[in-house]
């Protein structure tokens, strides 16, 4: 098993080209010891490459994929040429049984259809797989979202597919997948600066009154996953 220590991994990171919260991600990583160099690893969403950049500089077997292809070039600037490809339709570019490990953060709350995302998934990887997830509870999501867009509709186009922890189990489920959620602290200096940007001082003071770390899995604002594919 691979261990990331969190202070090597703020050292490496700039607040200013973090994609996503890489302190927790990489926790949640080490906790599921499920990774190691001879792992086999496809990470869907890997935005500017950060998460990408440190496993793949640290001798591991990694490929990349990202929708945008803005944010592949953004990565090339930061990090120099890395195993990138860009995701052109629903279906994953990688034969069947081909990953022990599949990771995303912050993506599936975007996939339109989430049932053909966890079939593609589990198509590709191997026997008794795993993928690794992060993504927001359904319903404190729907709070922020609403308060950062001033809207109660605006934020459905780009988050069509939240989900509470009961509905992740179901949804998992009928894809075969067994779920496992972790407990994983996401109050990092990157998640107070996020809520700072979009929810200014009020959101801050909302933290010091409800610290989302101390609440029940199934109530905390962010669901980080491991499902292992079922061999049938």
């Amino acid at each position: 098993m691979s261990t990331y220590q969190m202070s090597d991994a703020n050292k490496n990171f700039d607040q200013r080209t973090e994609f996503g919260n890489l302190e927790a991600n990489i926790r949640f990583i080490n906790e599921t010891g499920v990774i190691n160099r001879k792992t086999k690893i496809l990470e869907i969403g890997s935005g500017n490459g950060s998460l990408l950049n440190y496993f793949y500089k640290n001798g591991h077997d990694i490929r990349g994929l990202e929708i945008k292809e803005s944010r592949i070039e953004e990565s090339k600037s930061l990090y120099g040429n890395l195993p990138f490809d860009v995701l052109r339709s629903e279906v994953l570019p990688f034969p069947d049984n081909y990953f022990d490990v599949v990771i995303s953060f912050d993506v599936f709350e975007h996939i339109p259809d989430s049932d053909k995302h966890l079939k593609e998934v589990n198509r590709v990887l191997k026997k008794s797989g795993i993928y690794l997830l992060q993504t927001p509870n359904k319903f404190t999501n729907v709070v922020f979202e609403t308060i950062r867009w001033k809207s109660f509709t605006k934020w459905k186009k780009d988050h069509c597919s939240l989900h509470s922890n009961w509905q992740i189990i179901r949804r998992f489920n009928a894809h075969n997948f067994e779920t496992s959620f972790y407990d994983i602290p996401i109050v990092t200096d990157f998640f107070m600066l996020k809520v700072k940007r979009f929810l200014g001082v009020f959101g801050i003071l909302i933290l010091k009154v409800i610290n989302p770390d101390k609440l029940p899995l199934s109530l905390r604002t962010n669901f980080y996953i491991q499902a292992r594919k079922i061999s049938l």
